[in-house]
């Protein structure tokens, strides 16, 4: 099968680009300025020059392809970059599932738990949990909002199947997105963590899923690919333990939390630069982003591998690729 991926040079994307090549599948992918990623190097397939955001690329692009695997996003945890957001977001995959209906060809889209209800503790959510509960920053917006325009084509006639990852670590994280954690752990040794948690999983069995999803997915249907639900306290004592390093203190207390994203969104309005520490972040990292995925495991067959072996690869993957020190 020719299959086209975007957002290849990204975490997931990538997973995906080079498990279709060791399944024999053909791939072409589409990236902004192939020269200057290393990401794609020595892998035989097919690169296009292009972005989402142009309609002309993506049918390009799309034209001889048997199925789109779009996985390109922009992902920020913060009260701003929305309108970049929803530009690549929304306008991409709106973008793209209009070439996939034009070209008549199945389509897998990447999106995220974060489009979907917050879990509880004690209630991991599923795909059928009202909406509701997720503080309504620009990531999550934007991510149901692309959902919602790929829900109208649907019922134009696209033959299309939406995944949902959770919280992803393992290899060719290059950009790097969810390892930023592990590397924080490792070279920081926060002594606090945040207040909530979240389904923790490993992108080489979310791209298996995605792929599978090319097959076996229904047209029109979400599906979770989470995994282990924990609080983000335990997630960053298991990290300290197969990196050797402290683990942190205790949680974060809710006074805390409030302060430290008081004086990040201050800074954040004096340098006129957002950074990882907000308001919006802390908050989100205070809640409990527990799901199910027991609908994925029975028609995608998704499978979880364990999750110290999951934080060791990526831990190891790091280490080879300059990332942390040996």
């Amino acid at each position: 099968m020719r299959v086209l991926v975007t957002g290849a040079t990204g975490l997931v994307g990538n997973n995906i680009v080079r498990m279709l090549l060791q399944q024999g599948h053909q791939v072409r992918v589409m990236v902004r300025d192939p020269r200057t990623d290393r990401s794609l190097a020595g892998l035989d397939l097919e690169v296009v020059q292009g972005d989402v955001k142009d309609e002309d690329n993506v049918r390009t692009a799309a034209l001889g392809a048997e199925a789109i695997i779009h996985a390109a996003a922009m992902v920020h945890i913060g009260w701003t970059k929305g309108k970049m957001m929803h530009q690549t977001n929304v306008e991409g995959t709106r973008i793209v599932g209009l070439a996939a209906l034009k070209h008549k060809i199945r389509m897998v889209h990447v999106s995220s738990v974060d489009a979907l209800a917050i879990g509880q503790e004690d209630a991991p959510a599923n795909e059928e949990t009202p909406r509701e509960g997720k503080i309504p920053c620009p990531y999550v917006i934007t991510k149901r909002e692309a959902e919602e325009e790929l829900q109208k084509l649907i019922a134009e006639g696209l033959n299309a199947v939406i995944v949902n990852p959770g919280l992803m670590f393992g290899p060719w994280d290059w950009k790097p997105s969810s390892g930023r954690m592990l590397i924080s752990v490792v070279k920081k040794q926060p002594p606090l963590a945040p207040n909530g948690g979240g389904t923790t999983c490993d992108v080489r069995d979310v791209a298996q899923a995605c792929i599978n999803a090319l097959q076996q997915g229904r047209v029109g249907e979400n599906y979770i690919l989470g995994g282990e639900n924990l609080t983000y306290f335990d997630l960053w004592t298991r990290m300290a333990a197969i990196t050797g390093r402290r683990p942190p203190w205790r949680k974060m207390g809710p006074y805390f939390t409030a302060v430290v994203g008081y004086f990040g969104d201050m800074w954040a309005t004096m340098e006129g630069k957002e950074g990882e520490v907000n308001s919006a972040a802390l908050k989100i990292a205070s809640q409990f982003h527990y799901y199910s995925s027991d609908k994925a495991k029975a028609e995608l067959g998704y499978q979880n591998r364990p999750l110290d072996q999951t934080l060791e690869d990526s831990w190891q993957w790091f280490r080879q690729n300059g990332y942390l020190p040996l």
